[in-house]
């Protein structure tokens, strides 16, 4: 869709008419009670206003880091602006860098006893490797259980350990952790390369070579795939390991040790071995947008309302996906809410506690920007963090309730603080009405949504969490999920419930307490 004129905004603003609307579920204010005044500024006009350009073709998908991304980062900062909530940043910048790259095969070789191998034919890594070595440390199959260990007599601190696919076997045919004819965990093709490496490196190794024939041409089919369709994983830059890991073939591993497929017994081997791999990473340029208004009387406490800016792009046919559902819906509600809280400090009753109002990228790589913000550079202490309020998708209907318009799920108030989950449940009955569906905060949902969106970064650091979701629908992920379908009575009454909601954890005398532990 080409971008809406506000004449053509105005028609919009009058379709789902034949939608049954919510707004009437509010209660009668009975005495003073402002929050109702405030909470009455967040509209469907204006939610609908901001979606139909935030989710519009112009914006791309909002894939991270792309051109759409950016458009949406500034236009996120020029609505903090002209609602005058100044930047979380002490340095006045309402953007926070995420320091992202995209895994990309890496390109070089690596020289055994004068025979050099080219990464990607009988050698395989995806990290960079690099150096001379003169020694590497052969551990057989890398197996240490119970009072069987590998590396007995060996050490391996600061140094290259080779190791072999399976596992140690018996002079009667048994395998010697199960005791019987059952392979063990080090013997599984998909589970014993991580399990071994991971020992390696607990016992000090600084890198793994590592030589499994059978699994080798997988390995290799990924890599040539990475190759020609320049789609690795990305994730927060140098996030990786210092160590590294090279798979071998038979040809390569033989040239290190020519018994190596007969002989599992450890050794130290005297060898020339250079490592000249270059990371073939690119660098991904995004971040997170962060505006603060800051408590009246508890300045440096802090309440984190949070949704994610980005989404999944063009498709590879050309097709935009505009996520208005995910997650324009919650992005637009978080500028609401912000003005909802703008308006009330303008009028002199501001909130006693500080309200973080986070728009965090690539979410749908992984919560990297969240994770950014929780682990690597909190720009307000986590610490004097009271709880997270995490928006992703909130302006549809699951088709499980077609007929029943008027609910939410609801995911994780009840897993850190008691006195959280009862809050929202009060809150709601109070202002909102709105049924609440718990159905995906069981620990045994498959679709474990609970660590599936940005507020998971919070609560494994054991701040109080409610992720607010509406369920999926056939238009997750696809390109029809576009403004024209989002209920926007259903996103205003949702909305209003988030904002009570900060307003009253704000406000309260004391923080939330944290009586359970975090997983």
């Amino acid at each position: 869709m080409k971008k809406i004129s506000l004449f053509a905004l105005g028609l919009m603003f009058a379709c789902n008419s034949s939608q049954k609307t919510v707004s009437d579920n509010t209660p009668t204010q009975k005495g003073p009670d402002v929050s109702i005044t405030y909470a009455s500024t967040i509209t469907q006009d204006e939610l609908k206003e901001h979606l139909y350009i935030y989710a519009s073709d112009e914006y791309e998908g909002r894939e991270t880091g792309e051109p759409g991304q950016k458009k949406a980062v500034a236009y996120l900062k020029a609505q903090y602006e002209s609602m005058g909530i100044p930047a979380a940043k002490a340095d006045g910048d309402y953007f926070q860098k995420v320091p992202l790259e995209v895994a990309g095969v890496p390109e070089g070789s690596i020289t055994i006893n004068n025979t050099t191998f080219p990464i990607g034919e009988d050698v395989l890594t995806f990290t960079m490797a690099q150096g001379n070595y003169k020694d590497v440390v052969y551990v057989g199959y890398g197996v240490e259980e119970s009072t069987y260990s590998d590396y007995t007599g060996l050490d391996v601190n600061g140094k290259i350990v080779l190791i072999k696919a399976g596992e140690p076997i018996n002079a009667d045919g048994t395998y010697v952790v199960s005791g019987n004819d059952e392979k063990s965990v080090w013997g599984n093709m998909s589970e014993a390369m991580e399990k071994k490496s991971s020992l390696a490196v607990d016992k000090g190794a600084k890198g793994i070579l590592y030589y499994d024939a059978q699994n080798f041409p997988r390995y290799k089919g990924y890599f040539d795939f990475m190759k020609t369709n320049d789609s690795g994983k990305m994730d927060l830059a140098g996030n990786a390991s210092d160590e590294f890991l090279i798979m071998l073939n038979e040809k390569s591993a033989t040239t290190i040790k020519k018994d190596i497929e007969a002989n599992p017994t450890p050794e130290n081997l005297v060898i020339s071995l250079k490592l000249n791999v270059e990371s073939g990473n690119e660098k991904v340029d995004s971040e997170n947008v962060a505006a603060l208004l800051r408590g009246t009387e508890k300045p440096n406490e802090y309440i984190v309302i949070s949704s994610h800016l980005d989404h999944i792009g063009v498709s590879a046919n050309g097709e935009i996906n505009n996520g208005a559902d995910d997650d324009g819906s919650g992005t637009v509600a978080l500028l609401e809410i912000a003005e909802a809280f703008k308006t009330a400090a303008d009028a002199g009753q501001g909130p006693k506690r500080s309200i973080v109002f986070l728009h965090v990228t690539g979410e749908e790589k992984g919560l990297l920007g969240s994770r950014y913000y929780t682990d690597m550079d909190p720009i307000l202490p986590l610490d004097q963090t009271v709880a997270n309020l995490n928006i992703d998708m909130i302006g549809r209907i699951d088709p499980k309730y077609a007929g029943d318009r008027n609910y939410l799920y609801l995911i994780g108030s009840d897993k850190l603080s008691t006195e959280l989950h009862n809050l929202s449940e009060e809150v709601n009955k109070k202002y909102t009405n709105i049924e609440f569906d718990y159905t995906y905060n069981d620990e045994n949902d498959p679709n474990r949504f609970y660590y599936r969106s940005d507020h998971y970064n919070f609560a494994k650091n054991n701040i109080p969490i409610i992720f607010y979701f509406n369920g999926t629908h056939a238009d997750y992920h696809r390109p029809g999920d576009t403004p024209d379908k989002i209920n926007y009575d259903l996103l205003e009454n949702r909305s209003r419930l988030i904002f009570h909601t900060a307003w009253e954890i704000a406000n309260r005398p004391d923080r939330l307490v944290v009586d359970k532990a975090a997983d």
